[in-house]
């Protein structure tokens, strides 16, 4: 487990919360993004991963006996990182001959078979393969088997489901594939613009406050336990700053042009928000 040293405003385990520098910017967040082999960088991405890594091991899940769940991992670099930890990991993306996948696809984000997703060598290639195994699961459709997981997790995945009820019956859904006590943690798009219009159908959609509040009094009148929304959007100079597309290249601009922790999407300003979720015991 990685512990760094907390900035004063950290409480001891992370809450549900909005991305901010100065998470980002901790030791332990900065640990986490050099275990995935990253250039650290003002970059919601990082944020969002480190966010998912740190929730993960404050709470026992990364260590060997373990499993997780991963949605939509695309080519994320956690299957091989929770693997190399000792967990059994099913990681899970669009089908092959789904159309939805090919936006993803050409830009390298959707690899389709478990060999790509250890491409950095986080994990011993033969840990990896006897640790991580690759399904095909539409988010919309998430098989009836998929049980007993002691954690699931995505990342800024279920906005993509179709429109804002279907994403939310996603995160209703995939509570079923965990154990009881079981932790969930997902991130998606947060609209800072507006509690009242955004983007509510299409191939991404925008949650406002009132939707997360939604979901959050479900979840918790189910018995699940839902840390509390933190919704200081930061003090750093980069905090208030809208990105407008073009967007930096996440894979390929250096790490000093990047201020992408807000960005402009269709009109309205974005960022990540976390939910992190206890299943009832």
């Amino acid at each position: 487990m990685h512990r760094g040293a907390a900035s004063p405003r950290q409480p001891a385990h992370l809450l549900s919360q909005l991305c901010r520098f100065d998470t980002l910017d901790t030791p332990t967040f900065r640990k986490w993004v050099d275990d995935l082999g990253e250039p650290w960088r003002p970059h919601r991405k990082l944020w969002e991963l480190a966010f998912i890594c740190q929730a993960l091991a404050e709470r026992d899940m990364l260590r060997p006996g373990r499993s997780g769940l991963g949605f939509a991992v695309g080519a994320e670099k956690l299957p091989a990182l929770f693997a190399s930890l000792g967990c059994q990991i099913t990681a899970t993306d669009l089908p092959a001959d789904d159309d939805r996948r090919m936006p993803w696809a050409k830009t390298g984000q959707w690899v389709g078979e478990p060999i790509g997703l250890n491409a950095a060598g986080l994990c011993d290639p033969a840990t990896f393969q006897e640790r991580v195994v690759f399904r095909p699961v539409d988010m919309n459709q998430i098989p009836s088997d998929l049980t007993g997981f002691d954690f699931t997790w995505s990342t800024c995945s279920f906005e993509h489901c179709g429109s804002l009820e279907l994403g939310l019956a996603f995160l209703r859904r995939q509570m079923d594939c965990l154990a009881p006590g079981g932790i969930a943690i997902h991130t998606t798009e947060f609209n800072l613009s507006s509690n009242d219009t955004t983007i509510a159908d299409g191939s991404c959609v925008i949650y406002r406050l009132c939707d997360i509040e939604k979901i959050v009094l479900e979840l918790t009148d189910q018995g699940h336990q839902v840390e509390p929304l933190d919704l200081d959007p930061g003090s750093h100079s980069l905090d208030p700053y809208v990105e407008s597309p073009p967007y930096c290249d996440w894979p390929k601009a250096p790490p000093e042009q990047f201020k992408h922790l807000r960005l402009n999407l269709m009109g309205y300003a974005t960022t990540s928000v976390a939910l992190v979720i206890r299943k009832a015991a």
